[in-house]
């Protein structure tokens, strides 16, 4: 499976980025890991924190007129110049095949491309290292930690049992419960999203986990 173009970059630091992309194209699901190249032996790791679609005038005009035709909605979704904007944490980098759990040395630039990443640099980012990127989402602020790590345990999860690899959200769930065992309050919230999203099966030994 290859990566997927999904936007280009608006605005970025060190911590995190937001990217653009159209109302009619496809973007990633709240939680996805995605990928942004800076020449051909450096890329930058993130996970989408937030979608947010912004108003215009005509929106505003439309949104309060009655009996508005379907096809001028549609006319407006899918040829409006705002476009759909994607918050992203950066979480890793990698040089070459060597992938990094740390923040990337400097920020990538404006209308830089970035993809949403395949099942294989999935599994290849979170099977790297010992699930050192969590600390970057345990430590963010103005992030919903909860509900995106659940779905990122859950996409990341699902990946890693395809390719063989059934232990993982196990041993991903352990680090969580290891890093957030002063913080019963953010670790129960944790254990509820994972609790909620996630198939029963996959979720029966939580309790053995804790």
């Amino acid at each position: 499976m290859k990566n997927i173009h999904v936007g280009r970059l608006l605005r970025a630091n060190i911590r995190g980025c937001v990217a653009g992309c159209q109302v009619s194209q496809d973007f990633p699901d709240f939680g996805a890991l995605v990928v942004i190249p800076l020449g051909e032996q450096f890329k930058i790791f993130g996970l989408v924190t937030d979608i947010h679609i912004d108003d215009d005038g005509l929106v505003r005009q439309l949104a309060a007129a009655e009996n508005v035709p379907d096809e001028v909605i549609q006319d407006n979704r899918l040829n409006r110049n705002i476009p759909v904007e994607m918050s992203v944490i950066f979480i890793g980098h990698a040089r070459g095949e060597t992938i990094s759990h740390c923040l990337p040395p400097h920020p990538p630039l404006s209308l830089d491309s970035m993809l949403e990443c395949s099942d294989e640099l999935l599994c290849a980012f979170t099977g790297a290292g010992r699930f050192g990127y969590l600390r970057h989402l345990l430590n963010a602020e103005d992030i919903p930690t909860a509900d995106l790590l659940a779905t990122h345990l859950s996409q990341a999860g699902n990946a890693q049992a395809a390719a063989g690899n059934s232990s993982w959200l196990t041993d991903a769930t352990r680090e969580v419960i290891t890093l957030l065992r002063d913080d019963h309050a953010t670790l129960s919230g944790v254990l509820g999203a994972i609790a909620d999203i996630m198939p029963a099966q996959q979720t029966k030994n939580l309790g053995a986990i804790k």
